[in-house]
């Protein structure tokens, strides 16, 4: 009882840190409310701060991928309890965006700059619109399981853990990842889009499209055709951008089909909303 309790204990702790991360990631691409933000005066020569926030990004990237794939979960769990191993996921990915935060370095530099008050307010309205798309996203495919919050609990009741099935839910209709796409619009829409945010903006959307590969293939690999067809009718981030996706709505896709046999990462479709864990 007290290993399975230091698990739990372990996957709370996580969550929460990934909770006041994501708050503080919020803060920090909006510019509001937080110490350290995207945009600033820059305080170091424009070659070494680039130098820095790109090595920061990639280093993010790196993480993010590399302890998504699946062959890194068998390792890992090689070393911890399998219940934990999204738990730590979780838990890399919020250290390496903190480290981020913490050694950002602003460019200066003005791209774009808003003046008109709607057009202000458009821009605003959409950052929003994108963080919000975000969190949804994450119920939608079951947000405690894509956090650990689920694994850990079913370990500690001593209960096996099933994969979530895939299932469309929502915006999932429309594109095969709006949670990739609540994070490109909420990086894009910006009044005043300088060259630190412009750099930001570039290279996590260029990782966005990078990662939409890798997790597809994972996908596919776990799913099959039910996936391949998915991906022939549903555009991937661009709404009604197929003239199939159009003329073949989803209805006759299974809304019960093959379990995934790995979880996939944050952006794609992994289970239905008619089977919630039993906890929420």
């Amino acid at each position: 009882m007290h290993k399975r309790f230091t698990i739990f204990l372990y996957g709370v702790v996580c969550y929460a840190v990934f909770f006041v991360t994501f708050l503080y990631a919020l803060g920090f691409v909006g510019n509001f409310l937080v110490p350290v933000t995207l945009d600033g005066p820059a305080r170091l020569p424009t070659g070494q701060a680039l130098l820095i926030d790109v090595l920061l990004l990639g280093a993010f990237a790196l993480q993010h991928s590399v302890m998504a794939r699946p062959f890194f979960k068998r390792w890992l769990t090689r070393f911890i309890p399998e219940s934990a191993e999204r738990s730590t996921y979780v838990l890399f990915s919020s250290l390496a965006l903190i480290a981020l935060f913490t050694h950002w370095q602003p460019l200066g530099g003005i791209a774009w700059d808003a003046q008109h008050a709607a057009l202000r307010a458009v821009l605003y309205t959409a950052f929003g619109f994108g963080w919000l798309l975000v969190l949804v996203a994450t119920f939608l495919i079951n947000h405690f399981d894509l956090f650990g919050l689920r694994q850990v609990w079913l370990q500690l009741r001593e209960r096996p853990y099933h994969p979530l099935r895939f299932g469309t839910p929502g915006p999932y209709r429309l594109v095969r990842h709006p949670l990739y796409l609540g994070w490109l619009v909420a990086f894009w829409a910006t009044p005043t889009m300088t060259g630190t945010h412009l750099l930001f903006a570039f290279m996590t959307t260029a990782y966005i499209l990078v990662a939409i590969q890798l997790e597809e293939q994972d996908l596919v690999d776990a799913l099959g055709d039910d996936y391949r067809r998915y991906r022939d009718r549903v555009p991937m981030i661009i709404p009604w951008s197929r003239e199939q996706a159009a003329k073949r709505p989803l209805r006759d896709t299974p809304r019960r089909i093959r379990k995934l046999s790995t979880r996939q990462g944050a952006g794609a479709p992994q289970q239905c909303v008619d089977t919630p864990p039993s906890h929420t």
